[in-house]
């Protein structure tokens, strides 16, 4: 049977103590660093959402700010293209109008010399054709 005396009391005040210590220079400790680990677990998950959020935001703008670099491309690229054709229709214009110029010129040059000609060939018609006459008439040289 069981008998309750002065060992009890001692081995229930050494059950004690032991747990004391235990708790004193294992269990704190323990719990101390499974805490702090807690804290800093709990630290770098909200800094990775924060950065995850950050890398979020920039990546939001980055894409906004290639959009407007397009548009603003495209709406240059456009401008660039206008001013272009406008500057090819002015030189095709400046083009046809020296080209109608020297062909006009040479037009008046051509008709000067074919009126020329024509002028030279009468006089000498004139002269073969009083030559011709005279010859199948038999008066002359």
């Amino acid at each position: 049977m069981l008998t309750i005396d002065y060992t009890l009391i001692i081995q229930l005040l050494n059950f004690l103590l032991l747990i004391l210590l235990l708790n004193i220079i294992v269990f704190r400790p323990v719990r101390n660093m499974l805490n702090k680990r807690k804290e800093e677990m709990s630290s770098d998950v909200e800094s990775t959402q924060g950065w995850g959020q950050k890398a979020e935001r920039y990546s939001e703008e980055l894409r906004a700010n290639i959009s407007n670099v397009r548009k603003n491309g495209i709406k240059e690229k456009e401008v660039l293209k206008s001013e272009g054709l406008e500057a090819e229709k002015k030189m095709l214009k400046d083009t046809y109008s020296i080209v109608e110029d020297k062909t006009s010129k040479a037009m008046a040059e051509l008709e000067k010399k074919r009126i020329k000609a024509r002028d030279s060939l009468e006089k000498e018609i004139k002269g073969f054709s009083t030559d011709l006459v005279q010859k199948f008439l038999g008066r002359g040289n």
